[in-house]
């Protein structure tokens, strides 16, 4: 207990020095690369070269189609920061190995649910699903994705109109309800303790909604009241698909240098339970 002490301590004092170090760097905290216009509803994808991949930590997101009934703003929110921030974070606060670049930014993937390179990726995170529209291939190429062993985050979405569009999108990947029900996973869950000892799940909002110190947490008023940590097991017990739902953990990584009391506030819990959930990602 005493060396999840000192190492909370750590964290607070390693992202505090670099939130500043970036901010100065960069203008607003975090790096800025890639993103580009839309291409057919989607962002322009960014891939490294293959021979760059080494099987070192490449962050993945999953890019989708927004359906026309949908809550959100899409796919690309918080992107391109949010992916590299954490990785960052990942490398300076582990001994996991990060890919990188030879000017030591973080390299990082966008793909469809479709694309072979999901099978690259053993951690996947997605933006916004409350406006996720999943064709049947892309249910069918995730389903075996995660049963393989892969591992999907699905983060930011606020209120139950966004929870019921989700779920049944979840719903065309796992249609067995008694075989694989969206559970409460409780903080007790060794996924929480990975590394850092996190003892709540925070909610966690936009920073243009916050708006600072006093601002309120919960963006879409009493129906987004009570932040989720919400999750399926794979047939061994293992969370293959884990969703947090009335929070913003995408904007604690992007927008870590933008404010210190936002940072102060969210970004430190907001990285040590994702880098949490990356470790058990990693390793389970």
């Amino acid at each position: 207990m005493q060396r999840r002490r000192v190492v909370a301590v750590v964290l607070i004092a390693v992202i505090a020095m670099a939130a500043v170090a970036y901010a100065q760097r960069f203008g607003g905290g975090g790096r800025r690369r890639g993103g580009g216009g839309f291409r057919g509803g989607f962002y322009s994808v960014n891939r490294p070269d293959q021979n760059l991949l080494t099987g070192d930590f490449t962050f993945c997101r999953l890019a989708y189609r927004n359906a026309y009934d949908g809550d959100g703003g899409g796919w690309g929110v918080d992107y391109p920061r949010a992916d590299q921030n954490l990785s960052i974070r990942l490398s300076e606060l582990t001994k996991a190995p990060v890919n990188m670049d030879e000017n030591h930014d973080p390299h990082f993937y966008v793909l469809q649910a479709t694309d072979p390179e999901l099978f690259d990726c053993p951690f996947v995170m997605m933006s916004e699903p409350g406006t996720t529209g999943f064709e049947d291939e892309e249910a069918k190429a995730l389903r075996q994705y995660m049963l393989k062993g892969g591992f999907l985050w699905a983060d930011d979405f606020w209120g139950e109109y966004a929870w019921a569009h989700w779920e049944r999108e979840v719903r065309k990947i796992f249609p067995e309800r008694d075989q694989f029900p969206i559970i409460d996973v409780p903080m007790e869950h060794s996924m929480f303790h990975t590394l850092f000892d996190s003892k709540k799940l925070p909610q966690i909002p936009s920073i243009g909604f916050w708006g600072g110190p006093g601002g309120s947490t919960s963006e879409r008023g009493a129906d987004s009241a009570t932040p989720h940590g919400r999750a399926i097991l794979d047939p061994k017990g293992r969370v293959m698909f884990f969703m947090t739902h009335n929070t913003d953990f995408g904007d604690a990584y992007e927008r870590e240098g933008d404010m210190p009391a936002y940072f102060y506030t969210f970004s430190v819990d907001g990285y040590a339970i994702g880098i949490d959930v990356v470790l058990y990602a990693m390793t389970h």
